[in-house]
This record gives C-alpha cells, structure tokens and sequence, in this order.
C-alpha cells in the first residue's frame, strides 16, 4: 500500500463528521507513514474508530486528541471498531449562525457567548428567530411576489406586506409577525418594522399551539379602529430538508461537519445496512424509587439476552423523584444511587460492553437553574457510575447525535402541559384532535423545540440558536410526562417515550428504517 497523503487524511476525517487542525493532520501523517507499519490505511481506521469513543466536546480535532489516541493505540494489540457510526454533540458547541437580509445570506458568530447575555442578547433572540421562518417564507412559491405581474401570476399568491405598510395599505392583507401581548389582555403581531393590535376572535387556524412567541402568518384587514381583524391564522410552511440545505451549502448548522453529496450517499448507505443497531430511550427514571429500580431491572435483564444487544441506550430526567431545587439537601444521597445504578448495569456484561449509555437531565435536575440550554449532569453526582460504565456519556438537555447521515435531535421538558395551558386560540380538530400531533406541529413549523414564553420558560439569550431545529432534523426525541406517543409529520419522526417511572414505558427505536416500537413493562 502507498503512503497516505494530507487530502487522504482529511477525506476520511470529513467522512467520520470530524474537522482536524494542521497540526494534528501533521501528527496523523507521521504516525501512519512510519515504516514498521504495513497497511497506512488500516492504521488509518484503527485510529479513526478509536478517536469515535473518545468523549469529545467538539468536532474539530486537535493534535492533543490525536497525540492521546496514538499512545492508547501503541498500548494496546487491538481496536474494536464499536459505535464508529454515532457522534454526540453537547449543545454548547453547536456553532451559531444569523440571517443576513440584505445579501440574503447565513453567517457564523464567531464571538464568545457568555451563558449570561446583555440587554441586546433578548431583543436579538428575537430577531433571530423572525428572520430564520421570514428567509424560508421568502423562497415559497405561495408568499413571494412574482417578477412580472400579469393577472394570472397574482392568483393565488399571499404576498406578505411589512406591518409598517398597513398604515396606508388597505383591505385584505397578509402579514407574518411573533405573536405578542403589549398590554394585559391585548395581543400584538410584530415584525421588525412595526406592532398592531390583532383581533384572533373569529379566526380559522391551522394545525398547532398558537402561543405568545409563536410567529404566525395571518390573513385581514385593517379595521378603522387600528385593529387588525385576522380571518386566516397559521404557521410559516415548513420547508423540505433537502431545499434547506441546498440553501445553506456548506454551512454546519447541526454542528457535526458537512458532508458531499457523495459522502452523505455513501453514508446513508451504510446507515440502511445497519439493520442491527436500536436505540432504547427511557425518560424520567427516578432513582430513589425502589418500583422504578426493578422495572428498570426488568428491562437490562430482557436486553441482555436478545442476539444482538442495543447499540445505545437513552436516559433522560427526572432522576429524582423531587425537584433538585433549593429545598433540595440529598446530593450525596443522589450520588450513591447513580452508582447503585452503574453497579446495576455492570450485572450484565455484554450491554456493559457493547452499548453506549446516554445521560440527559430534565430541568428539574440537579444543575444550576432551570434555564435552557442546560448543562450535563454535576461530575460530583456521575463519577461513581462513570467507574462502573465507562461508557457512559453525560450530555446537555437538548443535545444531539449524527448516526450515519441521520441527525436526531433529543429534548427533555414537559412541553405540552405548557403549551396547552399557554393556547391563545383552542386548537383546530380539522386535521387532528391528538394535543401530541398539535405539539409536533408547533415546534416543526416553527423550527424551534420550545416557543414558549421566555416568563414560562426561560431561556440562555446566547443560546437560544441550540434549541433551532433548521434545516429539519431526520428524528425529534421529546421527553414528556405525557402519555407515550410516535408522529412522523413534515418528513419528521417525532416520539415520546413517556413516563418510565409513571407508566413503565419506553421506546426501541430502529435508526435504520425511523421504526419506533412504542413498549411497556
């Protein structure tokens, strides 16, 4: 075999979601070339599939990371390729991009951004928020303005007018704003020129939670009063993945690397082969319960004796039974039964050795506030089990995972008790009457995992872009208190795995194939 040169290293680090720096490219290309080593491009992989199950918190790979890999390498006779196919991404790494309206492009904010944002932060959370929807409004066929007006061009279109422009525009208009309320009792559209006063008594809606926050599409006329009476209310359309990301080529909003259309074939290849590999996703596990404990038991102990054991198991919060808030005094309590539950999982040694477990607090957890983004689990509660499971990962609640060419996005809040009591207008039973289909609606339309009130839920000003879901994720795990459910809508599979403490359910999720298989014990 020839040596291996600088394009064929990056090359397989791009194939693998990872960016490496020159220096650790340099450190790459010395190792594989040395002479004692017969195959450069085996070594190649060996290091590859070593650097997967490194606990990395970014995708771009220095020469430290590699100089650690190269010596667990020289140390060891063999490498098992394991769960080379799945990447974990912690939320706060996930790069930040905003709009440009004026070259009508994306641009990276490459500046810090501090968990504690100044004034302007909240007023540009926003404005983010307005001109990601407003961008891809701007390209559907339905809202935009034809070149050249003739009488059949304008049938059927809705151009979308400024709020500005109803103060000399009138009769039947269209506007999109962020539903807001001004004054106690009054609700407002804005958009980034102006507010009015809207009246959503007698409007039709479409599919979805109509929230404060919610940015809408809306259809009416300006009364003489200065009210604008909506007869038509619904969410921006949602855009097709595959058109988003045509858009923004070349742009790593998911925060994972980017891909050629030849490599996301070749992925997407290799993801439909693997046939084998489930996902198991529990939420709210509460330790300090002893009827939780043996059902969760129950659950290793079927796993353990299948042929091909789960390539990833998925817990989620509450991992108490209480809210860790300031009342809360039993962390080293806590502590102990994070590592009843490592010593459990230790019991059964081929899902000790063979699956990844994943661990995402609720925002009732042990952490610093209930503010989103939240951080992974303290390492004060976790390092007992991370002892017994060193295959244990601690992320951030949402985070996600790149499984192949798949992007799944997981989030763990009881988001549609919220949003039901949060309803301006009483959702439409024309498409559906399920408040688990109206959910998924609501944050796909929006691509947003919590358009909430920031008074209901608050949210790190900074960190409001890792909550984005654009372009539109393959999978949406939502961890809810709420029965269990499964909604593919918009291209989107979208699953609850409901209450494992409450109810004892669960999900086997089949990446492969997006079959969710909803179970109970």
């Amino acid at each position: 075999m020839g040596a291996i040169t600088r394009q064929d290293v990056s090359k397989e680090f791009k194939i693998r979601r990872y960016s490496i720096q020159a220096a650790a490219l340099q450190e790459v290309l010395s190792f594989v070339n040395r002479q004692e080593i017969d195959d450069p491009h085996e070594a190649l992989e060996l290091l590859l599939d070593l650097l997967d199950q490194e606990p990395l918190k970014s995708s771009n790979v220095d020469k430290e990371t590699i100089s650690r890999v190269i010596s667990e390498m020289l140390d060891v006779d063999e490498v098992s390729p394991s769960h080379s196919h799945l990447r974990f991404i912690d939320a706060f790494v996930v790069p930040k991009f905003r709009f440009d309206p004026t070259r009508k492009i994306f641009y990276e904010c490459t500046g810090a951004l501090p968990i504690h944002g100044k004034a302007p932060a909240k007023a540009g959370l926003y404005r983010d928020r307005f001109e990601l929807l407003a961008q891809k409004l701007a390209r559907h066929p339905h809202f935009s303005k034809p070149a050249f007006e003739t009488e059949t061009s304008n049938f059927g279109c809705c151009e979308i007018v400024p709020i500005q422009n109803l103060n000399w525009q009138t009769g039947r208009r269209w506007i999109m704003g962020v539903i807001s309320q001004l004054e106690d009792g009054h609700f407002y559209l804005e958009d980034l020129t102006a507010s009015v006063e809207v009246d959503l008594s007698s409007a039709k809606v479409t599919t979805g939670f109509f929230t404060e926050n919610t940015i809408v599409v809306a259809e009416g006329e300006k009364l003489p009063n200065g009210i604008f009476k909506v007869n038509t209310c619904g969410f921006p359309p949602i855009e097709n993945r595959e058109e988003s990301l045509s858009f923004v080529s070349g742009l790593d909003f998911f925060g994972c690397g980017t891909f050629t259309s030849e490599e996301t074939r070749k992925l997407a290849d290799m993801e439909r082969k693997a046939v084998n590999d489930m996902f198991v996703v529990l939420s709210d596990i509460w330790l300090d319960d002893e009827e939780t404990m043996e059902k969760l038991k129950e659950v290793l102990e079927g796993y353990e004796s299948v042929e091909v054991v789960p390539s990833l198991f998925i817990f989620m919060g509450d991992f108490c039974s209480s809210p860790c808030n300031l009342s809360f005094h039993s962390f080293g309590s806590l502590r102990s039964q994070f590592g009843k539950l490592g010593k459990m999982i230790s019991e059964y040694p081929r899902l000790q050795e063979q699956s990844r477990f994943l661990f995402i607090p609720s925002p009732d957890d042990a952490g610093p506030s209930s503010v989103l983004p939240r951080c992974a689990l303290p390492k004060y509660l976790t390092e007992e089990l991370q002892k017994e499971i060193p295959n244990a990962l601690f992320m951030s609640n949402p985070c996600r995972i790149k499984y192949y060419s798949q992007e799944i996005v997981i989030f763990r809040r009881d988001l549609l008790y919220r949003m039901r009591r949060s309803c301006l207008i009483p959702p439409s039973t024309a498409e559906t009457s399920d408040p688990f289909d109206h959910l998924v609606a609501t944050i796909v339309h929006q691509s947003h995992l919590c358009p909430l009130p920031l008074t209901i839920q608050p949210i790190s000003w900074n960190h409001d872009h890792c909550l984005n879901l654009y372009p539109t994720p393959h999978t949406i795990i939502l961890g809810d208190r709420s029965e269990q459910k499964s909604f593919k809508y918009g291209g989107v599979t979208c699953f609850n795995p409901g209450s494992f403490s409450n109810d004892h359910t669960f999900v086997a999720y089949r990446p492969c194939n997006h079959e969710v298989e909803l179970s109970a014990i």
